[in-house]
């Protein structure tokens, strides 16, 4: 058990709670079809909420990965992969380019790779693009709005 969770376990079911509420907005807003968002979206929740002060939590870098993340992800979904070898190259890519476009635009944000893979996997989709984005935006306001009440817990 973390030895700070005794001094601060409101903090840790609170904080739980807005998590899970959060993504139950956010889920409202998805449907089953981009449920290649939903595992980015609930690892950025956790970023958020358990680590609030983190660069990665920062509203810009969650945006800001996301879109490179989706972006990314559309153009090397679009690349052929006739082959099992071009196949892992090219969602490699994707993850790759991804990482090297967050670190050099300073919009760090880990689950923006996996939303990268997400998306060259299953190809650009407007649904999945407009349920990525409002899941973000979502995300972004309620660590705008709820930052002074959170307390980092990792």
């Amino acid at each position: 058990m973390d030895k700070n969770f005794p001094l601060y376990w409101k903090h840790y079911v609170l904080q739980s709670i807005y998590a899970t509420l959060a993504v139950s907005i956010v889920l409202l807003v998805l449907k089953l079809q981009n449920a290649v968002v939903v595992a980015s979206i609930g690892a950025s929740a956790f970023i958020i909420f358990s680590m609030p002060n983190s660069i990665s939590a920062n509203p810009k870098n969650v945006l800001g990965g996301h879109m490179i993340g989706l972006i990314c992800g559309s153009l090397f979904g679009l690349i052929p992969h006739p082959s099992f070898l071009i196949f892992n190259i090219v969602y490699a890519l994707a993850v790759g380019i991804t990482f090297f476009l967050m670190v050099t635009t300073d919009t760090e944000h880990p689950p923006a790779a996996g939303t990268a893979l997400g998306i060259a996997l299953t190809g650009f989709s407007p649904d999945v693009a407009l349920a990525l984005v409002t899941s973000v935006v979502i995300l972004a306001a309620i660590h705008f709005f709820f930052k002074p009440y959170l307390k980092d817990l990792v």
